[in-house]
C-alpha cells in the first residue's frame, strides 16, 4: 500500500506545481469520482452475482430462505476477526468524521462495507446498498484528500465528492448525487464553487456505472402513464400517507433495533435469531427478501402479477383485494426486516428499503382506490411517486428523493407530482422531530452539524484546543503570603484553590485581593479559605461547546474553570480565546477561488 500512495503523491505533487489551487481540487475531485465510482459499482456486482447464484440453486424452492443466516453469520465474523467485534455503519459515521473528526475517515472504511454489505444484502438480509456505497465513497474522498494534502475545508468536499460519486453509479443519476452530498453530508453554507468538483465526481462515477454495468443491474423505468392533472387530490393524499408511513418507518425500526441491540446474547446468537426471524417473514412475504428492486420494478412496470406468497392464505381472497392486502402487510412489515437484519449484526442502510417501502405504499394505495371502480390513476406512477414520499420522509432529503426518481424514470415527466408528494411528506415528519432517525441523537448530542452555521461552527471546536491549563492552583490550607509569591511569577488574574485532597475548591480573582496586596502586614494572617470563592459554574471535560457558550451567556464570565469527572481542576477556558477561533473558522468558510488570492 505504501509504494502505491507515494507514487500516487509522487504524480499528484508533480502536477500540483504546475497547476494553480482550484485546477488541482479538480483533478482530485476527478480521481476521487473514479475511485468511488469503482467502488460502487463493484459493491454492486458481487451482490448481484451472488443474488443470481441464490435464484438458479436447485436443491429446494425454499433454500433460499437460509441464505439470510448465512450472511449475518458471515458478517458478523469477517467484523469480530479482521475489524476488532466493531464498525461504525451508514451515513452517521460520515456526519460524525465531518464535524468531529477533522474529516478524517479510517482507510479500512475504504474496504470493510463492501466485505460486510455485500456478504449482508447478497445473501437475503432486507437492507440496502446505498448506506454502504455512501460510507465507502466518503472515505475514499476523505482518504485521496488527505494524502493530497488537502486542508479540512476542502477534505470535507472531497468526502461529499465521493458519496456523490456513489450514489450517481449506483442509480446511474447524477443529478441526484450532487444534490444528495449537499442536502445530507454538507450541511453547512454550500458555496456555489462547491458545485463543480461535486458535479465532476458524479458525472465520473455515473460513468463507471454506465460504461461496466450491465442494462439489468441498473434501477430504471421508463413511464407508461403521462401525468394528468386531475390526478393532483390523489398525489396529495399520497403524499399525506408517506409521511406519516415515515413516520412509523422510523419508530418501528429504531424500536425493533434497539431492543436487539440490548438482547443479552453474544453476537453469533444475535445472528442466527435475527436470520431465523428473517426466514419467518420471507417465507410468507418473498418481496421482503434482499434489496427488493424487481418486485419495485414489477409494481412501476404493471406487472404486478409477479409478486406471490409462498402460501395459499392470500389466493382465498378476490385477485385484488389479495394484491391490495399483501402490499399493505408488506409496507408494514419491510421498516422490520431492515431493523432485524441491521439490528441482528448485518450491514445496510435505509436508503432502499424506504424506496422499497414508498413504491408498495404508492400501488396500494392507488390499487386501492382503483378497485372500488369510483376513480381510475396509474399504479405504476403512484408506485415511483410513492418512492420520492417515504425516501423523502425518512432520510430527510426530499430534494435528492425528487430528483433521484426523475432521473431513473429518464425524464421530468412526474415532476409536479414528485415535488407535491415529497414535499408533503418532509412537511409532516419535519414537523414532529427535526433531525431524520438516524441522525437524531447525534444531533442533539452535537456529534454532527445541522443546518444551523452557528451551532455547526461551535461543534468544530473541539474543548481541548479551548482549554488553558497553565495555571497555578493552590491550597486552600496556604495563606495569602503563598499565593502574592504565585502572583509575582504569574501573568495571570485569576487562580484556582484546590482543597487536601486535591480537589477542586473554588477560585480567587486578582480583583477581589487588590486592595489586601498593598498591606503586607496580612500576608501572614489572611488565611485563602476566607479569600477563596465559588466560581459562576464549571465545565465538565466532556461538555461540548454548545453548553460551554450558553454557561458564558448565563454567567456572564470570561473565565471559567474546567473539571474532570473526579473534580480535579484542568484548566481554565476564555470566553475571549473561543471568539477569536470562532471568528477565525467563519473566516475560513469562503469560496474555494479565494485560494487563488
Amino acid at each position: 500500500m505504501r509504494p502505491v500512495k507515494q507514487v500516487y503523491q509522487f504524480v499528484v505533487y508533480s502536477l500540483r506545481t504546475k497547476l494553480t489551487r482550484v485546477q488541482y481540487i479538480m483533478l482530485v475531485a476527478t480521481l476521487t469520482g473514479l475511485f468511488s465510482g469503482l467502488a460502487a459499482v463493484l459493491l454492486k456486482t458481487l451482490v448481484h452475482y451472488l443474488q443470481d447464484w441464490i435464484k438458479h440453486i436447485d436443491v429446494s424452492r425454499f433454500s433460499y430462505l437460509l441464505f439470510p443466516v448465512i450472511g449475518l453469520l458471515l458478517t458478523v465474523l469477517v467484523i469480530k476477526l479482521f475489524f476488532h467485534s466493531h464498525i461504525e455503519k451508514g451515513i452517521a459515521m460520515v456526519l460524525r468524521s465531518i464535524a468531529r473528526k477533522s474529516s478524517f475517515i479510517p482507510l479500512k472504511h475504504t474496504y470493510l462495507h463492501i466485505v460486510t454489505s455485500s456478504l449482508t444484502v447478497g445473501l437475503g438480509g432486507s437492507a440496502g446498498l446505498e448506506a454502504p456505497i455512501v460510507a465507502t465513497g466518503s472515505a475514499i474522498g476523505s482518504n485521496t484528500a488527505r494524502i493530497s494534502d488537502l486542508n479540512y475545508r476542502e477534505r470535507s468536499l472531497l468526502i461529499g465528492c465521493g458519496a456523490a460519486a456513489g450514489i450517481a453509479a449506483v442509480f446511474n443519476a447524477p443529478i441526484a448525487g450532487v444534490i444528495f452530498a449537499i442536502e445530507v453530508l454538507l450541511t453547512e453554507a454550500i458555496v456555489v464553487s462547491y458545485f463543480i468538483p461535486l458535479i465532476i465526481s458524479s458525472v465520473v462515477g455515473a460513468l463507471c456505472s454506465k460504461i461496466i454495468l450491465q442494462e439489468s443491474f441498473l434501477f430504471n423505468f421508463v413511464l407508461k402513464s403521462t401525468f394528468d392533472y386531475r390526478n393532483v387530490p390523489f398525489y396529495v393524499l399520497l403524499g399525506v400517507l408517506a409521511g406519516f408511513v415515515s413516520r412509523y418507518y422510523a419508530r418501528t425500526f429504531k424500536g425493533t433495533e434497539t431492543r436487539l441491540h440490548h438482547w443479552k446474547l453474544n453476537a453469533y446468537g444475535k445472528a442466527i435469531i435475527g436470520g431465523t426471524m428473517l426466514m419467518a417473514l420471507y417465507f410468507i412475504f418473498p418481496p421482503l427478501f434482499g434489496e427488493g428492486y424487481e418486485s419495485i420494478t414489477s409494481l412501476a412496470n404493471g406487472t404486478p402479477g409477479e409478486i406471490n406468497d409462498n402460501t395459499a392464505v392470500f389466493s382465498l381472497l378476490n385477485e385484488d383485494w389479495s394484491l391490495v392486502i399483501f402490499t399493505g402487510l408488506i409496507v408494514l412489515l419491510k421498516p422490520l426486516s431492515a431493523a432485524i437484519t441491521i439490528g441482528s449484526g448485518g450491514n445496510g442502510g435505509n436508503f432502499a428499503p424506504s424506496l422499497f417501502t414508498g413504491s408498495y405504499l404508492g400501488f396500494f394505495f392507488s390499487k386501492l382506490l382503483n378497485i372500488t371502480g369510483w376513480v381510475k390513476i396509474p399504479e405504476g406512477n403512484f408506485s415511483l411517486v410513492g418512492m420520492a414520499g417515504v425516501l423523502s420522509g425518512v432520510m430527510y432529503c426530499p430534494l435528492s428523493a425528487i430528483f433521484l426518481i426523475a432521473e431513473i424514470t429518464n425524464g421530468y415527466e412526474l415532476f409536479i407530482p414528485l415535488m407535491i408528494v415529497s414535499a408533503i411528506s418532509f412537511f409532516i415528519v419535519k414537523s414532529y422531530d427535526p433531525y431524520s432517525m438516524e441522525t437524531r441523537q447525534l444531533a442533539k448530542e452535537g456529534q454532527i452539524f445541522t443546518h444551523k452555521k452557528e451551532k455547526n461552527i461551535l461543534t468544530s471546536i473541539q474543548l481541548t484546543d479551548m482549554l488553558q491549563d497553565r495555571y497555578d492552583n493552590i491550597s486552600i490550607d496556604q495563606n495569602l503570603r503563598a499565593l502574592v509569591d504565585i502572583i509575582k511569577k504569574s501573568e495571570r488574574n485569576i487562580f484556582a484553590v484546590h482543597d487536601q485532597k486535591g480537589k477542586f475548591a473554588g477560585i480567587i480573582e486578582l480583583n477581589d485581593i487588590k486592595q489586601l496586596l498593598f498591606q503586607p502586614e496580612l500576608f501572614d494572617k489572611t488565611p485563602l479559605r476566607k479569600l477563596v470563592k465559588k466560581p459562576a459554574d464549571t465545565i465538565g471535560e466532556d461538555q461540548d461547546m454548545h453548553i460551554v457558550m450558553e454557561k458564558f451567556d448565563i454567567t456572564q464570565s470570561w473565565y471559567l474553570p474546567v473539571l474532570d469527572k473526579e473534580r480535579n481542576f484542568l484548566g481554565f477556558i476564555s470566553k475571549s480565546k473561543l471568539f477569536s477561533k470562532y471568528r477565525e473558522i467563519l473566516d475560513s468558510q469562503g469560496d474555494l477561488y479565494d485560494a487563488e488570492h
